[in-house]
């Protein structure tokens, strides 16, 4: 039974950080957001929610400064406040503001939002177990490899549900007229806009893959829709 403690114990701080995690996330966005309230963004919505076959799509403002967008587990979308001043200040126009709100309802559709709050609880979890079974075997450096291995593996699912939900947006805005262009558009601004510094962070831990990849990814999900087409 001894055996097995560190993994229930594991498990158990999993559930807990999950709970946590989500209450914690969900009183801070209702603390700090209010609905988007643009006539123009309103237009372009709209238009994504005749796609969608619903009756609107709401989308909140989350006043924090970085340049960023999210769907939170509960299945809000946000735009940050500094995105937002993007937009306002003409550094982005609306297509390609709606192109990330296409993003991210992608991963609301996909049940990306909710699962990425259980496998970080997961990740966390499962850090805790191994760092407590090599830290037996292999000590001092048993947690820096616990710490190692997952978060290449945290990396390589974020990558695989940022290039799923760019599909998904495509798709959404395809159908409802904007076509992909605005996509590909945002991808181009996004490193200059986040401020990214290329080559900061090796590829295969960044939990975005490279702006040039998606792009390809996007030319060659059009190529095969001309195709088959």
């Amino acid at each position: 039974m001894l055996k097995f403690t560190p993994l229930l114990l594991a498990v158990l701080y999993g559930i807990a950080m999950y709970q946590f995690s989500a209450w914690r996330t969900r009183k801070e966005l209702d603390a700090r957001s209010t609905e988007l309230a643009d006539a123009r963004m309103r237009t372009i919505t709209d238009r994504l929610a005749v796609a969608l076959d619903v009756a609107r799509v709401p989308v909140y403002i989350y006043e924090i400064d970085p340049v960023n967008g999210l769907a939170a587990p509960d299945g809000r979308i946000f735009i940050t406040r500094g995105f937002y001043r993007k937009y306002q200040s003409g550094e982005v126009s609306a297509e390609e503001l709606a192109s990330v709100i296409a993003h991210e309802l992608g991963h609301v559709a996909l049940g990306h939002s909710r699962r990425r709050m259980i496998d970080f609880s997961g990740q966390n979890a499962l850090r805790t177990a191994l760092a407590m079974v090599l830290g037996r075997h292999i000590p001092f450096i048993g947690a820096w490899i616990a710490g190692m291995l997952t978060s290449l593996l945290a990396a390589r699912l974020s990558q695989s549900d940022e290039y799923e939900a760019d599909a998904y947006a495509a798709a959404l805005l395809t159908k409802a007229g904007f076509g992909v262009e605005p996509q590909k558009a945002m991808f181009r601004k996004l490193d200059a806009l986040t401020q990214a510094r290329a080559g900061m962070v090796p590829a295969w831990l960044m939990t975005h893959p490279k702006v040039q990849d998606r792009i390809a990814a996007l030319e060659k999900l059009e190529a095969r829709w001309h195709t088959s087409g």
